[in-house]
């Protein structure tokens, strides 16, 4: 039975004041933004466009990670796709976010929602929405689930209600199970032979979140050594400030490496679609180096051709080996949801964005963290060196890059006041640097003398101005970023 959901006008209209998504779907605080009304709201919005486009008789898929209250919004979720005669495919336990995402391919479904915040802090949770290709969905497709959320909120089109129990004796609702599924397929686009008999040691820091489990699993039984920290999954993210693998949260993961020997330690981000990689010295590399070494061993060690899709905030090392390689790179604005359709559209052999997030073809196009780990294993094994020598390797190629970059935290009330200031920044030099170009596609992006360049932009999800800037030494970084500090007024 179909329950309409009929909240006041006082309701409806602080619901339209917290629902707004990002650069990958819409997050917000637990119980004072990111409620089940809201949720149910988010819900039918998208299943009214299912129905418009088509997609809603393919089904849906619905995933959820291992924050508080996860599983619950998700079969709030699946309630609602069900009373809205939509069958749903609703996973069986907290699951990666790439492992989701696989589902809807995996499912030929028409959509995905994954509920997780991915690398916020524990206070926050979030709905992800994927294309029936396995992708974020596309800003297209957000712009009408934003126009549909305004229908919803207004009574246009009411929210649906059943319950899980009457949605699952009916077959509206069937549970799935897709690790076993999705490890195959990650198997296959790796060499995971060669993984097992390198005798390895790596430390896995799965950071409490959906990924514990997933490397130890797919490395199991040959000769390399494994072991897992924070594996089992807490959604306090206790001793970290946000499951997020950068270095300020791996200082557990770097220690570790370095007191054990360790060859290497990969961290996954709390949805694990994200990878953070230690050397074998206990030294953060960061996601502008790690972008290019999987590159560089894609180019180099498998000898594959094609398009490379990144952000405007990637490496300019990458355009680096484009010109060693004669292949194409295409820069986007930030997020997946410009960079996977991109890859789909130039059959790109690789995408990627500077927030440790990469993407494979003949996988799905969308960030995976376990497939990322398992190619940069499979990099240091097939060159047989470790990965401070990577990097050796690598800017032998492309000449050495110093990357940083620098979160700066705002009131809200400022916002405005803020991007006025960035957006009308022009300045002819910065850190003592000519600009050459400016491009203000996502935030403003300077492209420097000299192959440096520096942006300002806003994050998506937190407030939070981004400063980037990437240069030949770090004294010019520091420079750079003082001067942008100074742009914003911050």
């Amino acid at each position: 039975m179909s329950l309409p959901l009929a909240p006041s006008p006082v309701q409806m209209a602080d619901s339209a004041h917290r629902i707004k998504f990002g650069t990958d779907g819409w997050r917000g605080i637990i119980a004072e933004d990111f409620t089940f009304e809201n949720v149910r709201i988010c819900a039918q919005a998208l299943c009214d466009d299912m129905r418009t486009t088509g997609a809603a008789r393919r089904g849906l898929v619905v995933g959820y990670d291992t924050r508080f209250g996860s599983s619950r919004f998700a079969a709030a979720v699946a309630e609602v796709a069900a009373a809205n005669e939509i069958e749903v495919s609703l996973l069986s336990s907290p699951t990666p976010t790439p492992a989701a995402s696989f589902a809807v391919t995996h499912c030929n479904a028409g959509a995905g929602v994954v509920i997780t915040a991915s690398h916020n802090p524990g206070t926050y949770n979030g709905f992800k929405v994927k294309s029936s290709v396995g992708g974020s969905a596309a800003p297209e497709a957000i712009v009408r689930l934003e126009s549909n959320i305004a229908a919803v909120i207004t009574g246009a089109s009411p929210v649906k209600r059943t319950s899980l129990a009457e949605a699952q004796t009916t077959g509206r609702v069937a549970t799935l199970e897709i690790s076993e599924p999705f490890l195959e397929q990650v198997a296959r686009l790796a060499d995971i032979a060669s993984i097992r008999r390198s005798r390895l040691k790596i430390v896995v820091d799965a950071m409490f979140g959906a990924g514990g489990g997933y490397l130890p699993r797919l490395l199991a039984g040959g000769d390399v050594d494994v072991e897992e920290i924070n594996g089992d999954p807490n959604p306090a993210f206790p001793g970290i400030t946000q499951p997020e693998p950068i270095a300020s949260n791996l200082a557990q993961l770097s220690a570790l490496v370095q007191r054990s020997g360790a060859d290497v330690g990969l961290a996954l981000d709390g949805d694990a679609d994200r990878l953070g990689v230690v050397d074998e010295n206990g030294r953060y590399l960061t996601t502008l180096q790690v972008f290019p070494l999987l590159a560089h061993h894609l180019l180099r060690g498998r000898g594959e051709r094609g398009p490379i899709v990144c952000t405007i905030t990637m490496s300019s090392m990458v355009d680096r080996l484009g010109e060693e390689y004669a292949i194409d790179i295409h820069r986007t604005a930030v997020g997946f949801k410009y960079v996977g359709p991109k890859m789909l559209e130039t059959d790109a052999m690789l995408g990627g964005e500077e927030s440790g997030g990469y993407a494979f073809r003949g996988h799905i196009p969308e960030r995976d963290g376990i497939l990322s780990a398992l190619i940069f294993l499979e990099a240091m094994v097939a060159s047989g060196k470790r990965p401070s020598e990577l990097v050796e390797d690598l800017e032998a190629a492309t000449g050495p890059h110093v990357f940083r970059r620098s979160d700066l935290e705002f009131e809200g009330p400022r916002r405005a006041e803020i991007e006025a200031r960035v957006a009308d920044a022009e300045p002819d030099e910065i850190g003592g640097l000519q600009v050459v170009e400016i491009d203000r596609r996502d935030g403003v992006w300077f492209r420097l003398e000299g192959g440096a360049w520096a942006i300002l932009r806003f994050s998506g999800t937190e407030p939070l101005l981004r400063m980037y800037a990437e240069a030949r030494d770090r004294a010019r970084v520091e420079r750079l970023l003082a001067d942008l500090n100074a742009l914003a007024g911050l």
